[in-house]
């Protein structure tokens, strides 16, 4: 029996566990009073960035609406704290420009250096894209990426957000219970053949008799 729960518990955990897998997840609400210095632009945009570790591969899904000016480029930036500036990590490939608003998706494969701006390449990456990646990740995970949108009438970014680790979903409390009552009450009936199996040959020894 306990080595059954055992079994049971490395089940669970296994089930949980893949709850989390890769990739990792950050947002950010892009606006003018994000830029350093701060601008009153009505535009707005959202961003999320996955990182999966595994595939070594960076998604970017960005849209954004109302710039006052047309658009001319988009970065991530790094390495630097909310409010501050830092230069361009991975310039946003395939980004549109000449528009007021959008919507961009990316998938870049940081084992290939030319993703990384050169300054950060040869800078915090070390001048390679292993390393690239590395100080990219890490500064992820410390909050000191941002995007940067810029346009014409904003040279140096019309709106900004800072990305910020996205809430790890909680699995459904119901799904959990549902399915450890399912992996207990399989334990439960193979604990309990043997048992039924002794009780059968009991009774037909006693009706021979």
């Amino acid at each position: 029996m306990k080595r059954l729960g055992l079994q049971l518990v490395a089940l669970l955990s296994l089930c949980i566990g893949t709850a989390w897998a890769d990739p990792v997840y950050y947002t950010a609400t892009l606006a003018g009073t994000s830029e350093s210095p701060a601008n009153l632009s009505p535009a707005t945009g959202v961003i999320t960035v996955g990182y999966d570790a595994t595939a070594n591969t960076l998604s970017v899904d960005l849209s954004f609406a109302a710039l006052t000016g047309n658009t001319t480029a988009a970065h991530l930036h790094c390495c630097a704290a909310p409010g501050t500036n830092a230069g361009v990590a991975v310039g946003l490939a395939g980004f549109v420009s000449g528009v007021t608003g959008a919507t961009y998706s990316g998938l870049f494969d940081l084992t290939d250096s030319s993703v990384f701006a050169s300054g950060f390449l040869t800078g915090p990456g070390g001048g390679t894209a292993a390393g690239s990646e590395a100080a990219l990740v890490a500064a992820l995970a410390g909050g000191q990426v941002y995007v940067n949108v810029h346009t014409s009438t904003f040279p140096g970014g019309e709106i900004r957000g800072n990305l910020q680790l996205r809430a790890v979903p909680v699995p459904e409390p119901d799904g959990l219970a549902l399915l450890a009552m399912a992996l207990l009450a399989l334990g439960v009936v193979r604990y309990q053949r043997p048992g039924l199996r002794a009780l059968r040959v009991r009774a037909k020894k006693f009706v021979r008799r």
